[in-house]
């Protein structure tokens, strides 16, 4: 018998913990900071006092995530993850909450954003234009094959340290340092409790991507010594980071006027450099957009791809078919056309909460999976296991549910809306599932 073949276990703790950095960073960085200080009222101690606080949740979660992704190394994450856990069900409503909300939402608010920066080059009338070109270029980029795809992911990697690290030296070599930046904690008549949640989401964002840790572990030389290292190395390095630009942001702009910009990050540069360099910082930035925006349609195809290859999605047999590039062009095409309709909308913030939300219920149910496989299957074997469990689970389980209730019980009209939305959305994945197996078992 032809002995299966294994991934080589070469991965030591800094290229994991370079490979968490590098998942994690992406956009909204630069964007977020709106959205932020719009909320605590354009006071910026709370804003920057929940980079730090959702910093520490991630490093939690990411810490429970992992135990259960490297027990269960099978491809489809989450989904199998939640179907080992609590049965067919509730993992298929996961790939399905992903394939119709979480990726496209992103896509599309990364186009979003994307055409927003692009209108300092060529003017509001192309804006959605411009978002939705953006979605169907990267559709095709990755219809051409993983390679293509994945070669242009590097290129989109190197370009999106560059504005990073510009504006992070020269904010604060050129800026004044005179703007307030850790009081007042917010505005007056403003409830800091409820407040925190929104940031929290709004930050979550920028902080997406921690649930690859697991993926990485199959690989990894030592993965119960070097992994819970290398997250919470990677992702505190993410948040000083983070933290780091953000105070670079307040030592050249104050915070109730970043709470007035769509594209904070570039105003800096424009006021750091002026005209021009602004501008060429805002070239780098838009390609940095482009590459997180061809990631997620990387990744969400495959869970689609996935979830069709079993047959449990509608036209599964379609979106289940691969092209001569050998890569799921339906599923690309379906992922990447749902992110068009959703950037019609042209809202950055409301795309990214919706996203953060529908994904974070089922990152809270996949913390309790790692509780729950401790008890049903004790003996299985686990290379890693959370440290200090169950303090740890509880922390990332307490912060999922504190995120989820903030969204649906004390955040604004238009917020518990889409809220309340995207569960109704999710939970048609029920009816569409017990039609797909009734039709596989006839």
């Amino acid at each position: 018998m032809e002995k299966k073949q294994e991934l080589k276990k070469n991965l030591g703790m800094s290229t994991a913990m370079a490979t968490v950095v590098g998942c994690v960073i992406g956009s909204g960085v630069f964007f977020k900071p709106q959205a932020i200080y719009t909320a605590t009222g354009g006071a910026p101690g709370l804003g920057m006092l929940a980079w730090i606080i959702t910093g520490l949740v991630c490093i939690a979660a990411a810490m429970t995530f992992a135990e259960v992704a490297i027990m269960i190394p099978k491809t489809g994450g989450m989904v199998v993850y939640l179907e080992e856990a609590f049965g067919k069900k509730v993992g298929f409503l996961a790939g399905w909450m992903q394939s119709i909300l979480f990726y496209p939402a992103m896509i599309a608010a990364l186009a979003v954003i994307f055409a927003e920066q692009a209108t300092l080059f060529v003017g509001d009338g192309f804006k959605l234009p411009m978002a939705i070109g953006a979605i169907i270029f990267l559709i095709f980029l990755n219809s051409l094959g993983s390679a293509v795809g994945g070669g242009a992911q590097i290129i989109f990697t190197i370009c999106k340290l560059i504005p990073l690290i510009l504006l992070m030296v020269f904010g604060f070599i050129r800026g004044s340092g005179a703007n307030p930046i850790f009081t007042p904690m917010v505005s007056e008549g403003l409830n800091p409790a409820v407040i925190l949640g929104q940031l929290m989401i709004a930050i979550l964002f920028a902080f997406e991507g921690w649930t690859n840790v697991g993926a990485i572990a199959g690989e990894m030389k030592n993965p119960g010594k070097d992994l819970p290292v290398a997250i919470v190395g990677g992702v505190s390095g993410i948040m000083a980071v983070y933290f780091t630009i953000n105070l670079a942001y307040l030592w050249v702009l104050p915070a109730n006027e970043l709470m007035n910009l769509s594209a904070p990050a570039s105003a800096v540069a424009i006021a750091i450099f002026g005209d021009i360099g602004g501008k060429i910082i805002s070239v780098g930035i838009m390609i940095s957009v482009l590459g997180a925006a061809n990631g997620f349609i990387l990744s969400g195809s495959r869970v689609t791809y996935s979830l069709a290859e079993v047959g449990t999605l509608p036209f599964s047999s379609s979106l289940g078919k691969i092209n001569k590039a050998q890569v799921p062009t339906n599923s690309i095409i379906l992922v990447g056309g749902i992110g068009c309709l959703f950037a019609i909308s042209g809202q950055f913030n409301r795309l990214t909460d919706l996203a953060v939300f529908s994904c974070w219920i089922f990152y809270t149910l996949t913390f309790f999976a790692v509780i729950r496989l401790r008890k049903t299957q004790p003996d299985a074997v686990r290379t890693y296991k959370v440290p200090l469990y169950p303090v740890i689970p509880a922390i990332a389980i307490i912060s999922g549910i504190y995120v989820v209730l903030n969204q649906l019980l004390m955040s604004g009209s238009t917020t518990r809306l889409l809220a309340i939305g995207s569960i109704i959305l999710t939970l048609i994945g029920l009816p569409i599932y017990n039609m797909t197996t009734r039709k596989k078992a006839n």
